[in-house]
């Protein structure tokens, strides 16, 4: 699914309309691409792949763990690999722990990543049951997989950042100051989100 471009710049100017540093923002810097990712488990997976290291070293990772265990590295296939076979792919004791706690609950039916929950504070609990999938982690599935229109992921340093030159603040705000910022975008703030990383990036603000 995912926020496509036509919701995004629909939910933009409906902030814009109400709110005239969003309005001068998006007169700078434009609208911003879409970020679409596949729903399901391989997402997740790449999440944990990915944590605390560069892009490039996560898809070093992949890929050996794809010529190991196959395309989509299956869920399954995961569980049965050694600990030294996926250590020789590059996943350290702790990531290979978080990578079972996926697919176990995957396989198990445990989680069920096609029907989690409409509510969002229930959906991220229901994600943050895997290990190594924090709030963040959960936050960003749901917004860029998802496609879920009201996620703001506040303890994002990105986010954060780009509300602090959006708003033209002292300094960058706090996770929670971050999130009382935003409440009046509701429920527009998985475009906001959207739109900040865009502004962080952004040479014209």
């Amino acid at each position: 699914m995912g926020l496509g471009a036509g919701a995004i710049r629909q939910g933009l100017d409906a902030i814009a309309a109400r709110d005239k540093h969003m309005a001068q923002a998006l007169e700078s810097a434009g609208y911003p691409q879409p970020r679409i990712r596949q729903t399901g488990y391989a997402t997740l997976l790449r999440t944990i792949v990915g944590q605390q290291v560069s892009v490039a070293a996560a898809a070093s990772v992949w890929n050996k763990l794809e010529s190991l265990l196959g395309q989509d590295l299956p869920a399954q296939a995961l569980i049965g690999a050694s600990f030294d076979d996926l250590r020789g792919c590059g996943l350290s004791r702790q990531k290979q722990g978080y990578a079972r706690s996926l697919c176990e609950l995957v396989v198990s039916g445990a989680l069920n990543l096609e029907s989690l929950p409409e509510d969002d504070e229930e959906a991220i609990i229901e994600l943050t049951r895997i290990k190594g999938i924090g709030r963040w982690s959960a936050e960003i599935y749901l917004l860029f997989a998802e496609g879920r229109p009201d996620i703001w992921p506040a303890g994002d340093l990105a986010v954060q950042a780009g509300l602090h030159k959006l708003l033209h603040l002292a300094e960058r705000p706090s996770e929670k100051e971050t999130r009382r910022l935003a409440e009046d975008w509701r429920p527009h703030r998985g475009a906001a989100a959207i739109f900040t990383w865009h502004v962080y990036n952004n040479p014209a603000l």
